[in-house]
């Protein structure tokens, strides 16, 4: 079953890419995708179908902040039904704990979890998708960042800002949207800011428009919740690399038991060692890709407590080692 995204994911596609000098329209349809389509923003697209779209886009322009470029003038209306909902919180924090509640009737594979420990919070977000992903995420973190800066202007102010994969080679784009420090090869792709700042009282809050926008929201067709597996998936996506992706861990943190979920799982037609082998893999070809990260780190980032392990279990899925695999992927 297909992992689908609203079209409005592709709000500014078409104004950046020919900003850069190409032909939008063009790049679409060799995509698959109707020129038209990305204008009916409710319509549903396969999430693989649009990274991939990004991904070539940004080798076509030449652009590897192409992703963020579209994220520059993101508003809280590009959100749809949601966004009513968004915009009349008391607080940003409450703004990021309704958009975890609502993320997927936006994008099914938006993985999206806020931490908060010593007065510090830590909003993760990764893409549980396959494939090449780093204009999906730098897309999802600009949005992101972009929403706190709609309700908040220049009060937003967060610590830093986190990417999984290696800095771009001209990083003016990142420095003029996020005004604030911006750390590559992390071990995770987020936003880290102050709590105090999400308890801000938002000036457009308005408790009656959010009754009224739940209300809409509750009158819609329903779209459904993202079935069990693919909530395991994006959970996995973001314990992976913190070593979390325990069954019970997981499990405790969808507020099952770990029978419940391997009973649900299993009318799935999954389990979850399959899932995640899956997961692993996908992090393993993204992380490997890196040249910062060592085999070493890598081993480490995927929970193998040695690199010999990592190394017999890469082989036996891409029939390589990992160092041949990443002097492959260089080319």
């Amino acid at each position: 079953m297909s992992t689908l995204v609203r079209a409005a994911a592709l709000t500014n596609f078409t104004e950046v890419f020919r900003a850069l000098g190409d032909d939008p329209e063009r790049a679409l349809r060799q995509a698959g995708l109707r020129p038209a389509l990305i204008r009916q923003q409710d319509q549903l697209i396969d999430v693989a179908l649009a990274a991939r779209l990004l991904e070539d886009a940004a080798r076509a322009t030449q652009c590897e902040s192409f992703g963020l470029r579209m994220a520059q003038s993101r508003q809280l209306s590009n959100f749809g039904a949601v966004s009513l909902l968004l915009l009349h919180q008391p607080t940003l924090r409450h703004v990021f704990k309704t958009l975890i509640e609502h993320a997927h009737l936006l994008n099914q594979s938006l993985a999206i979890q806020m931490e908060e420990a010593g007065g510090v919070v830590v909003l993760r977000e990764d893409m549980a998708s396959a494939g090449p992903m780093r204009q999906s995420i730098e897309l999802a973190i600009g949005v992101l960042f972009r929403m706190g800066e709609s309700l908040l202007g220049q009060c937003w102010r967060p610590q830093r800002v986190c990417f999984s994969h290696s800095a771009p080679k001209d990083g003016g784009t990142h420095a003029r949207l996020f005004r604030c420090r911006v750390e590559f090869d992390a071990e995770f792709n987020g936003i880290v800011c102050r709590g105090a700042d999400l308890d801000e009282p938002n000036p457009l809050a308005d408790p009656v428009l959010v009754h009224y926008a739940r209300k809409v929201l509750e009158a819609m067709p329903p779209q459904g919740s993202a079935r069990v597996g693919q909530q395991v998936r994006q959970a996995l996506y973001l314990a992976l690399p913190f070593s979390h992706a325990t069954c019970a861990s997981i499990a405790q943190g969808m507020g099952r038991s770990v029978r419940t979920l391997q009973r649900e799982l299993d009318r799935e037609g999954l389990s979850f060692s399959e899932l995640l082998d899956s997961v692993r893999q996908d992090l393993a070809q993204r992380y490997v890709a890196n040249p910062r990260h060592s085999i070493g780190q890598v081993a480490a980032m995927l929970g193998y407590g040695s690199h010999s392990a990592f190394t017999r279990w890469f082989r036996a899925r891409f029939g390589e080692s990992p160092q041949a695999w990443r002097e492959h992927a260089r080319g």
